[in-house]
């Protein structure tokens, strides 16, 4: 942990050991947020020691917040084990709320609050505090259906901050959150819809972007927007890695495709 004051007012920790790693369970008083904002964090023993240990960052969809990809999605089981088996390096896994607005935050910035910069800035702060350091080191940034949205998103946005990113089932525009939410699309406060959209963000930082990959599930209701984002992207010559696989907008195959994020990341660690 790093021995400099704290970045948050307040933090609280938690911890549940595992027989190769903790899971760190973390609330923060979150200064994007000006409220108090959960994390799960999962530490592999692997990691004890290093001086830098790069960082995955996995969003989560609409009504669930930070414990879903963990209990949900086994996705720290899935890591420990490609680390164990020596197939990807040590990684810290972070898995934050959205920020707990409605069905929903989109991670965007509305109702005075600041949810992208509580995913861009507070979360790699509160990893780095609570972990071994990890500021300097790779960040990566992936996550499922509205959190799909959100990372490919962020890591457009952000090239210099994310080292690669990914998507699951993902949403691709605001318009695609209407049928899974209860708020109006108003409720959001974003002035331009389509600014909003993950094509505008990868087309306005075409020439800085970092690797990034997604996939989705032919039997997905999100399937045809996935298409649609593969085909922008070819049109306009953006290199990226777009999949298909069997399955709908479900765990199981979150659980299971996650590993291809892993591996991806770790490529480019």
């Amino acid at each position: 942990m790093s021995d400099t004051p704290s970045y948050f007012r307040t933090t609280e920790i938690g911890e549940i050991p595992f027989p190769s790693g903790t899971l760190k369970q973390v609330t923060v008083k979150s200064p994007a947020l000006s409220a108090r904002a959960d994390c799960s964090v999962y530490v592999p023993q692997q990691c004890e020691g290093l001086q830098s240990v790069p960082v995955v960052i996995l969003l989560h969809g609409v009504y669930g917040s930070h414990w879903v990809w963990m209990l949900m999605g086994k996705a720290h089981l899935t890591l420990q084990r490609l680390i164990d088996a020596g197939e990807i390096p040590p990684m810290i896994l972070a898995t934050p709320s959205d920020g707990l607005f409605g069905d929903g935050s989109a991670y965007l910035e509305h109702h005075g609050k600041n949810y992208e910069k509580w995913i861009v800035e507070d979360v790699p702060q509160l990893v780095h505090e609570v972990t071994v350091n990890a500021l300097e080191a790779s960040h990566f940034i992936g996550g499922l259906s509205m959190g799909g949205y959100g990372a490919l998103r962020l890591g457009a946005c952000y090239p210099d901050r994310f080292a690669a990113f990914a998507g699951h089932s993902s949403i691709t525009d605001m318009n695609g959150l209407i049928s899974f939410i209860e708020e109006p699309l108003e409720a959001y406060e974003q002035s331009d819809l389509a600014a909003c959209s993950i094509i505008a963000a990868m087309m306005k930082n075409q020439d800085r972007l970092s690797p990034f990959r997604f996939d989705c599930g032919v039997d997905d209701e999100l399937i045809e927007d996935n298409r649609k984002l593969h085909e922008q992207l070819v049109a306009a010559g953006i290199d990226h890695t777009y999949e298909e696989f069997s399955r709908g907008h479900e765990w199981p195959y979150w659980e299971e495709h996650v590993e291809k994020t892993y591996r991806f990341f770790a490529e480019h660690v």
